[in-house]
């Protein structure tokens, strides 16, 4: 995830999850029992296809709405997985981004269509074929994250259960060098920036 702050806002460009790689050992938290899991190429791309517009919270917090696809964040599968490069201009995201705050992505979905095999650990893998995209999520320091390249966070919505997953990166952060005294510089000896 590549962090860069200019003045009041921050761009950020990552991976909110990489598609066939298996998550950290998740416990399923109906049935006590653990299993990894993968996201299935393709899964991501037909979610985002779907959807009327994703919104961008801080932390699975609805009450911490960052954006949505239809403003300030792009959202896309590509080889590795699904990406996301967003412009946020929210103060609180701000201060963390320039504190080395932020430790990745994460996001909210309903598991539409899935399959199990067994592994040689005996614990079972999941392939997630089909999902409803509910959310991206920002996640700072208060986030254990589930694949490494994640934990479970189950939360009800009416009938349907919503699944958060977080893909935890190694942030690299940039700020806007301060240009100015090098600006008065060129101007003095006639150059234009």
């Amino acid at each position: 995830m590549r962090i860069e702050t200019r003045g009041e806002t921050v761009t950020i460009d990552g991976y909110v999850n990489a598609v066939g790689r298996d998550s950290r050992p998740i416990t399923d938290r109906r049935t006590g029992e653990k299993f990894v899991e993968q996201m299935v190429p393709g899964v991501f791309k037909r979610a985002i296809e779907r959807a009327k517009n994703i919104p961008m919270l801080l932390n699975h917090n609805e009450d911490r709405k960052l954006g949505d696809t239809d403003t300030n964040m792009q959202l896309f599968e590509d080889s590795i997985g699904l990406r996301v490069i967003a412009e946020i201009t929210d103060p609180e995201v701000v201060k963390k981004a320039k504190e080395r705050k932020l430790r990745g992505w994460s996001f909210g979905f309903v598991e539409e269509k899935a399959s199990e095999e067994d592994t040689s650990s005996g614990m079972k893998r999941r392939f997630v074929e089909e999902l409803e995209l509910k959310e991206v999520s920002l996640i700072d320091e208060r986030k254990r994250p589930c694949y490494q390249g994640t934990s479970v966070y189950v939360r009800s919505e009416g009938e349907e259960v919503v699944y958060e997953r977080t893909f935890e990166t190694k942030p690299v952060y940039t700020e806007e060098a301060d240009l100015s005294e090098y600006k008065n510089v060129i101007k003095e000896l006639g150059g234009k920036i």
